[in-house]
This record gives C-alpha cells, sequence and structure tokens, in this order.
C-alpha cells in the first residue's frame, strides 16, 4: 500500500467526521438571522395567515432568492420554540385551531325534517362546468349561526374560493333571500349565474331570488355538506372571527366586508399560492 493511499483514505475519514459534527451542530433559524423576513413573516401573520400560506407566497414572490424564503415547518418551529430575537409569543393567537378531525353532525334516522322546499332543483342537475369548477360565476352559500338566532350569510365562487358575507337580521326566507338579492345585484352578471344550498328552509322562497336575479338555485342532497365543500371549509375558517357561541348580530356589514377582504387576500394552497382576490379580479378584468 503506497504512503499517499493511506493520506488520501485519513483525509476522507477526516472530511466525513468534520460533515458529521456540522450535521450535529445547532444551526441559525433562517427567521433570527434575516430582519427583512422576520418582518414579513410577523406582519403576515398578524393578518392571520397560515404558515402555509406564508411560506407558498414567499416561494411566489422571491421564486429565485432562496434567502427571502422560508418553510412552514420553521414558521411553527419559530412560534412553538420560543428562541430570543425570532418570532414573539403573542403571534401564536393568529393561529387558527389545531383540531384536525371535524366532528359531524348526527344523521336524522327519521330523515330530514327542516321542512318541505317547492320546486326544488337537484345539485344532480347542476351541469358538469359547475362541477369540475371550469368556469367563475357558481356560488355556494349557507347561513353561519350563532345564539339567539343571530346569523350571518356566507358566499364563496367555486371557481376563486372568493367570499362575500351579509349580514342578516334573521332566518325566515324572506329576509334571507332578500339580503341574497342584494348582494347578487353588486356582481356582474357574468360572475353570478348559480347558487347553491343546502336544504334549509331560509331558502323555501328561492324562486323568488331566481326571478328578481336570473341566477339558477341548485340545492344539495339531505345531510350531504361535502357537497357544498368550499363553502363548509370557509366556514369553518370563519369561526376564527365569529366564535361558536358568540352573538353574531353585534357585527356591521362593514365588519362583515372587513373579513371577507382579509379572506380574500389570503393565498390558497389550492389556487397555487394566489388569493381568491387576485383570482377574482382577473374574471371581473376579463368580463369588462
Amino acid at each position: 500500500m503506497s504512503r499517499n493511499g493511506g493520506y488520501d483514505r485519513y483525509r476522507a475519514t477526516l472530511a466525513d467526521e468534520n460533515a458529521w459534527a456540522r450535521s450535529r451542530r445547532p444551526k441559525c433559524c433562517k427567521l433570527a438571522t434575516n430582519p427583512r423576513l422576520r418582518q414579513a413573516v410577523a406582519g403576515k401573520l398578524r393578518l392571520d395567515w397560515s404558515p402555509e400560506q406564508i411560506a407558498g407566497w414567499l416561494k411566489r414572490t422571491h421564486p429565485e432568492d432562496e434567502c427571502n424564503q422560508v418553510s412552514h415547518e420553521t414558521i411553527y418551529r419559530s412560534l412553538f420554540v420560543q428562541a430570543r430575537g425570532v418570532l414573539k409569543k403573542e403571534l401564536l393567537s393568529h393561529l387558527r385551531s389545531k383540531r384536525s378531525m371535524r366532528r359531524s353532525r348526527p344523521v336524522d334516522p327519521n330523515g330530514d325534517k327542516r321542512g318541505h322546499i317547492k320546486d326544488i332543483v337537484s345539485i344532480r342537475q347542476r351541469p358538469a362546468a359547475v362541477e369540475d369548477r371550469a368556469v367563475p360565476g357558481h356560488w355556494e352559500g349557507d347561513l353561519l349561526s350563532g345564539p339567539n338566532n343571530t346569523y350571518i350569510a356566507t358566499l364563496v365562487e367555486r371557481h376563486t374560493r372568493y367570499v362575500m358575507l351579509a349580514k342578516v337580521a334573521g332566518k325566515d326566507t324572506r329576509t334571507v333571500v332578500s339580503a341574497l338579492i342584494k348582494q347578487a345585484k353588486k356582481l356582474p352578471k357574468e360572475l353570478y349565474k348559480s347558487l347553491t344550498w343546502d336544504r334549509g328552509k331560509e331558502l323555501t322562497d328561492h324562486r323568488r331570488f331566481t326571478l328578481a336575479t336570473n341566477i339558477d338555485v341548485y340545492f344539495c342532497d339531505p345531510q350531504s355538506p361535502w357537497q357544498r365543500g368550499s363553502n363548509e371549509n370557509t366556514n369553518g375558517l370563519l369561526r376564527q372571527y365569529f366564535p361558536k357561541g358568540t352573538d353574531l348580530s353585534v357585527h356591521s356589514q362593514a365588519h362583515l366586508n372587513k373579513v371577507a377582504r382579509q379572506l380574500n387576500e389570503r393565498p390558497r394552497e389550492t389556487l397555487q399560492f394566489e388569493t381568491p382576490a387576485e383570482r377574482f379580479n382577473a374574471c371581473v378584468a376579463s368580463t369588462g
């Protein structure tokens, strides 16, 4: 064996040991060493963006600059492991619920007893273009409920996930349908072609809504909330702003508009981290 061969093996072994030592050495968090990145992350957390949304937005905003990107795992770690000079503990309050399981409503063995609605058009008759989200203008709707018979009407556009909220004084069909007509008239006709609702009696007077707006209404099958998946997901997000057990009548329409705007300005993974507002505004521009 040559002397040079032994020296080469020694150098390779030493390099391996040094690499192992470096890999075990605690690494300084990127958020601790990059004040600009830390401020950007903290600012979005204060707007109630999730770490996943922040990470996706940074990657889209700085595609060629890894120094201004950070993973959602690093953001979570910085929040839960409080290191000096990283993210403040108060930002934890802006994270949404960690509960991973959703409680389903119990199914009534005697069937749906919320009342018969005349002239229902089933979701099964909805055009295929609505089902695959191929074109904008098709909405899902529901009522978010609070104590003392207080409600907020929630509307989500399927193609862009754009959200609108409407203050309603009660759950009776005249009040709800009037509020929905008012909201519909705020949009170009090309961007409001259909509405899908559950079997709630608040839309008993759906024919008046269609006559006033020329918007088709489709009804989900009984006990099938997943048929309005976008709306169900949005209602879950809204509980961050309107927790269960709180009176919803205290919120003005201006406040509801502010909450909707915050949701619409959050990047969504399902939109490749674009925001619903960006997607919806592009649809508005194309109809102009």
